[in-house]
């Protein structure tokens, strides 16, 4: 435990290595830029003095000209580098929070079946999507305003020292032009906004999704696939980000002009009043400015430090993924299966979900090129447990499970899953049309292909008397569709995919009588040359499997053919004969 920790655990050191050190260049003209910021901001208060303690005593009329043509330059090179400042950090930020956006994903879906059992879905989309967040302020503009600030502070400070402290006052300032700005760049914004949130919920939907139906992409060998459609919405999300940025940059730094333009103002005009000899102590205003120049950045750097807590401890978080070891680990699953006949073994194989809790005990059966093997029993038995270490979603703990002789806890699961199909029993769609959801496995498919599995899995009995056939869309998780209809089109996916191992939960359980005797055709087509793995409740379904495993408290209690175990009259005949009552 402690170990996991002091990995998921991100020093500064490590972020100064792997997030600051290669975006060196770019932090260190965003330093530059924030010292020029700074400094010229500085340049008002001290124009203030000088006002007071030269231009104004010797009435020098051409000097307050002057002088008001350098502060007015210092504002427009402050704004110009703050500008500057923003586009370059904050658009990098968000550009790096996006690419380690990706990455996480990709690494979440590289995990094992059971990690994905033991947590929520929108958490994991959290950890995606927020977390990373926190790289702004590391990269962003949040720490170099955190030297830019030190240093105003610093400077403040000294040149108020030259002053006398004791001088206590504040001095208002005009806001009007900062509502009309602001006013007019959140109009700009304002539908920036209201797009990035549709993005926003378009990836985010996507993704739980994909989270969701983590079997079936795994079971289709389309993980690859999956990360190239999140990488596409997180560069939508990047560009609108982008987009509002600059905006936000042309408010934020155009305010500011106009404020400090404000105060030049107010400079003149109290100039002249000062020669008038109705306003005293000029060196009041000066002393004003500085003091909010040192109070200002104080109160900035302690929201920045904050920050750049909740940055480090969503780091913490991403790292924590990132450490996790993958299911397809390189070191261990170095063999490449080119081709497979089909053939699988379990050999003495037992497998826990929690130490000391077995849900399998010493399994061992033969599965042979061409034959359906028929799991049956209890709920919780161990039959979902067994097609899980078929399909490879589940490692044994002990013993093995073979496919022509080749330990599959040694085969890179990609080279494996690309023969694999599943139908399960509540199979997952994704939002979109029928079309797409079949093609889902080969995106490529040609329409000859398509049209074929359409009509294998009887999908055009109904698709056909939609207005829009196959382009009908049905809604996240199918949510438009009929049970029996749904597990259609999860059969179409899988004839589509051509597999040679089928793994089939409970495939016609959500069909009627009529729709249950199609599938029932279709499939004993589908299974004709393919090593077949059936979970069967309606045992009725099952009576032509090459072999049947009557599991018990996860060992095989009873094994032979449907006449056979018939015949011997125990626990398969108990519960045919149950059912058949029924």
């Amino acid at each position: 435990m402690t170990e996991n920790k002091k990995k998921g655990k991100v020093s500064v050191a490590k972020v100064f290595r792997t997030i600051m050190w290669p975006r060196r260049k770019l932090l260190l003209v965003g330093l530059v830029l924030i010292v020029i910021s700074r400094l010229t901001g500085l340049v008002l208060p001290v124009a203030t003095q000088i006002l007071i303690d030269n231009i104004i005593p010797n009435k020098d009329f051409e000097y307050l000209q002057l002088l008001l043509i350098v502060v007015v330059a210092a504002l427009a090179v402050q704004a110009f580098t703050s500008y500057i400042l923003t586009k370059l950090l904050s658009v990098e930020a968000q550009h790096f929070i996006s690419i380690l956006r990706v990455q996480v994903q990709k690494k979440i879906l590289s995990l094992p079946i059971r990690y994905f059992d033991n947590n929520k879905s929108g958490a994991l989309v959290s950890r995606i999507m927020t977390d990373v967040e926190g790289v702004r302020n590391i990269i962003g503009t949040g720490l170099v305003q955190l030297v830019g600030g030190t240093l105003t502070s610093v400077v403040a400070l000294i040149l108020l020292i030259k002053i006398n402290p004791m001088m206590t006052l504040f001095v208002l300032v005009p806001v009007a032009i900062f509502a009309f700005i602001a006013m007019k760049a959140f109009g700009k914004i304002r539908p920036i906004f209201k797009i990035r949130g549709k993005i926003n919920a378009d990836v985010s939907g996507r993704l739980t999704e994909t989270l969701n139906g983590i079997r079936v992409i795994k079971g289709f060998n389309a993980e690859e696939q999956e990360t190239k459609s999140f990488e596409k919405g997180v560069g939508l999300l990047f560009e609108n980000v982008k987009k509002s940025l600059t905006y936000t940059a042309i408010m934020t730094s155009s305010s500011g002009f106009l404020l400090g333009l404000a105060s030049v103002v107010i400079m003149g005009v109290g100039g002249y009043m000062m020669m008038d000899e109705t306003l005293t102590r000029g060196e009041f205003f000066a002393f004003i400015f500085l003091l909010a120049f040192m109070i200002a950045p104080i109160v900035q750097m302690s929201n920045i430090g904050s920050q750049l807590t909740e940055s480090f401890a969503g780091l913490d978080r991403t790292e924590e993924i990132m450490n996790m070891e993958p299911e397809n680990d390189e070191h261990s699953r170095t063999v490449h299966l080119k081709d497979i006949k089909g053939d699988i073994k379990f050999n003495d194989v037992t497998f826990a979900y929690e130490s000391g809790k077995e849900v399998v005990h010493n399994i061992t059966f033969d599965a042979p090129l061409g034959s359906v093997t028929a799991l049956v029993g209890t709920s919780g038995s161990g039959k979902s447990t067994i097609a899980g270490l078929a399909a490879t979603f589940l490692t044994p703990d002990s013993g093995t499970v073979t496919i022509d002789g080749q330990d599959l806890s040694k085969v890179n699961l990609s080279s494996y899953r690309q023969y694999l199909g599943v139908v399960l029993q509540d199979d997952f769609l994704f939002e979109g049309s029928i079309r797409e959801n079949i093609l889902f496995p080969r995106p490529d498919a040609t329409a000859e292909e398509l049209d074929k599995a359409v009509k294998a899995a009887y999908v055009n009995e109904f698709s056909d008397r939609f207005e829009n056939g196959l382009d009908t869309v049905i809604g996240e998780r199918g949510v438009k569709l009929s049970g029996g209809q749904r597990q259609r089109i999860a059969i179409a996916r899988a004839v589509l995919a051509d597999p040679k191992i089928i793994i089939l939960d409970e495939a016609t359980s959500n069909l009627d009588t009529e729709s249950e005797s199609l599938i029932q055709k279709s499939l004993a087509e589908l299974m004709k040359g393919r090593t077949t793995f059936v979970i069967a409740h309606r045992l009725s379904t099952i009576r032509q499997a090459t072999q049947i495993l009557v599991i018990e408290k996860g060992v095989i209690h009873e094994k032979g053919t449907h006449d056979d175990l018939i015949a011997k009259k125990g626990r398969y005949y108990d519960l045919y004969t149950y059912q058949s009552r029924i």
